[in-house]
């Protein structure tokens, strides 16, 4: 007669022998998922952001390409081994694509005259145009993403994403590097603008309130007749609050020429680079948006940021005594040529 409590008992005894292999087996190591977790979102993100894509953007362009491009329209000449050296490209990869875009001629090279071996790289007028098309099809892309998202959770998003790019960046964190974020103009901004010009240039020069008013225009006459693929405002934000302003606008008596108006920086935040890099985000934007010369208009008594002009390569063109604001001054215009 056959044993029928034989069965059950193996059965038994297996069930416990995989409950102990699974007990003992090693669990994943912190290390480990915090690897996992790392390449799913890189895998999400590629994806989100059409890294994938054939054509980046819904173009031609292949996404090292443009990359190449905008690295050529946001650096003063730069040069093929500076790009291999910063992106981390292979020399050879980099050339080729190169070579491709001065084809297409958007790309071309100007040969350095203190070294006849290098040359440096700048961007055409088809190249100009073709890379203020991608600015536009990657802020388009990127306002669709925002777009489901309430003001709130598009902070949490940006913040998110500053705090990404703090923790991995080579540099090690320092009290003079600060984080803040650089951000386009939303509602209440133009308001904080003219407030806080008029009470810091009262406060520090005497001015009185015809500059505040002047100011006033200024961001009224932005608004009134915005062309957003020309013209942009850039606020500078630390711990939520607004701590710098800066605008790029069309010349509307010179054709091709922009005008950067209303550089500030709160006296809170100053010493951590934010006057400087609102300067260079205008110089890249109206470079990119085709314009063939940037200029300004500032006063002698202002010496900081008269000498973030000139590091970055403004020239003064001309001066005009007046008085305005309740005191004696010297008007100053200064330009930078963007090509």
């Amino acid at each position: 007669m056959q044993d029928t409590g034989y069965w059950p008992s193996l059965l038994l005894d297996a069930g416990k022998n995989i409950v102990d292999f699974i007990n003992y087996m090693p669990a994943p190591s912190i290390a480990s998922r915090r690897i996992n977790g790392v390449r799913r979102f890189n895998r999400f993100y590629t994806r989100i952001i059409g890294a994938l894509d054939e054509g980046h953007l819904a173009t031609d362009y292949a996404l090292a390409e443009v990359r190449l491009l905008f690295e050529i329209a946001h650096r003063p000449a730069p040069t093929a081994t500076e790009l291999v050296n910063d992106l981390g490209l292979d020399a050879g990869y980099v050339s080729r694509l190169i070579r491709g875009m001065t084809r297409r001629r958007l790309v071309r090279r100007r040969p350095s005259k203190s070294d006849g071996r290098q040359s440096y790289l700048e961007l055409t007028p088809t190249g100009q145009r073709a890379v203020a098309d991608l600015e536009a099809r990657a802020s388009a892309d990127v306002a669709r993403l925002l777009a489901p998202l309430d003001h709130k959770s598009q902070q949490s998003l940006v913040d998110a994403m500053e705090r990404i790019q703090s923790l991995l960046s080579p540099a090690a964190p320092t009290e003079s590097a600060a984080p803040y974020l650089l951000r386009t103009h939303q509602p209440g901004d133009m308001g904080w603008v003219v407030q806080v010009h008029g009470a810091l240039y009262w406060r520090e020069y005497g001015w009185d309130e015809r500059f505040e008013a002047l100011v006033a225009r200024i961001v009224a006459d932005f608004i009134e007749q915005l062309e957003p693929r020309r013209e942009r405002c850039w606020i500078a934000e630390r711990d939520g609050a607004n701590v710098g302003s800066v605008f790029v606008v069309r010349h509307r008596e010179r054709e091709g020429v922009a005008k950067l108006r209303l550089l500030l920086v709160d006296p809170n935040a100053r010493g951590l680079g934010i006057g400087r890099r609102l300067v260079d985000e205008c110089i890249r934007f109206a470079r990119a948006a085709g314009y063939h010369t940037l200029t300004l208009w500032t006063n002698d008594v202002l010496v900081a940021a008269r000498k973030i002009y000139q590091a970055a390569g403004f020239s003064l063109v001309g001066e005009e005594p007046h008085t305005s604001f309740g005191h004696d001054l010297v008007s100053q215009t200064w330009e930078l040529p963007l090509r």
